[in-house]
């Protein structure tokens, strides 16, 4: 069964609903019409008119209809998008509408019309309208049990009708209550796909523009004195922003992975390319494999400030088990870190380790990740 809030009518559902209980509400609901039995028994057996007879079945059948058509359409969101907004209050309209005319015709035994046309109201219609319509009916339901002689057998309805109007306000309480947590869920299941871009986005670009413009300004240096080293150069920048491009896509579309072996020979280049003496390890089977995608996006990151930032001569990486540590011998200083040293702080916390990063007191600065 569906339900709508405040919303606008008739956007309750947009999509079939996963859930078996609620894929099939419909039916639920329906099961319930097994006691129209009572109404139509009395058409049957109760001496009247052809033409009262007539309009007793029309009314019956024509509420029937209302009534599983509103169940029906709201468990199939494609039906209902080429419905009107107003759908579900218009047929509540004429839920009331059969609902007195049956009454005023059969009397008491179509009080259960009542019944019904609070479980539609409840379940489909706009909060404030459903509750009015409620209030009425239960106030109608009182009046002609307690003031009408021929309704006087009819005052069961009551407690039956309330009951049924709080079992419905608290299933109608739930739904609107897990549907809110799918649409939170949503949100933030957006929100980490929309961060999980931007980090990896920031992390391939900021290493790749780094190594590009280091391997620029060394060409720039070679271009009188080593024309050929500064083509080979020129050609290595045309290959990394090649590949840069493509890391995107793949980052964009969930696929990037980062590979520590890649990421060892990339720190070796980059800063080689900037004139740092790179002491850098090749095996990247020394570190647990469980740990090694995290390990390449730090190392990644780690380089690429050394690179920017730091000043260095020289830059040192060390592996273990469960540990990389990369330290230069530049001008040291910790500062508040950017986003780049906060995503991957992310990335490391996410995976259950530890990121510091330390600077002493002749300058250099030391990034460690541990489990």
């Amino acid at each position: 069964m569906s339900s709508t809030t405040d919303h606008p009518a008739g956007t309750a559902r947009s999509t079939a609903p996963a859930d078996p209980g609620v894929r099939w509400g419909w039916a639920m609901a329906c099961i319930w019409l097994v006691f129209m039995l009572f109404p139509a028994l009395d058409l049957l057996q109760t001496p009247r008119p052809l033409a009262q007879q007539v309009v007793g079945w029309t009314v019956l059948v024509l509420f029937v209809a209302v009534y599983v058509h509103g169940f029906v359409i709201a468990d199939l969101g494609w039906m209902q998008a080429r419905l009107p907004s107003w759908w579900p209050v218009a047929g509540l309209v004429a839920l009331v509408a059969l609902s007195a005319a049956s009454v005023a015709l059969q009397g008491i035994s179509s009080m259960g019309f009542f019944i019904y046309t609070s479980a539609y109201a409840l379940f489909l219609a706009p909060l404030r309208i459903a509750s009015v319509v409620v209030g009425v009916l239960v106030v109608a339901t009182a009046v002609l049990a307690g003031l009408v002689e021929a309704f006087s057998g009819g005052a069961f309805f009551l407690p039956v009708l309330v009951a049924t109007i709080v079992t419905m306000v608290v299933a109608r309480v739930l739904e609107d209550r897990r549907d809110m947590l799918r649409e939170v869920g949503e949100e933030i299941a957006l929100v980490a796909e929309r961060e999980r871009v931007a980090r990896d986005v920031h992390d391939v670009l900021g290493h790749s523009l780094t190594v590009v413009v280091a391997k620029a300004e060394l060409a720039e240096r070679l271009v009188d004195l080593d024309p050929e080293r500064a083509k080979a150069e020129i050609a290595s920048i045309r290959s990394l922003s090649r590949e840069a491009l493509g890391e995107v896509r793949a980052t964009v579309s969930g696929l990037r992975v980062a590979r520590l072996g890649d990421e060892l020979a990339s720190a070796r280049e980059a800063l080689t390319a900037a004139d740092i003496v790179a002491d850098v390890p090749s095996d990247p089977d020394v570190v647990d494999p469980r740990r090694r995608i995290v390990v390449a996006w730090v190392l990644r990151e780690a380089v690429t400030n050394v690179v920017r930032h730091s000043g260095a001569s020289r830059c040192t990486v060390e592996l273990g088990d469960a540990r990389l540590a990369v330290s230069d011998d530049g001008r040291g200083g910790v500062h508040q870190p950017g986003n780049g040293l906060r995503g991957i702080g992310e990335r490391v916390r996410a995976a259950g380790g530890t990121l510091t990063v330390t600077s002493g007191p002749e300058g250099g600065t030391r990034l460690e990740v541990t489990w």
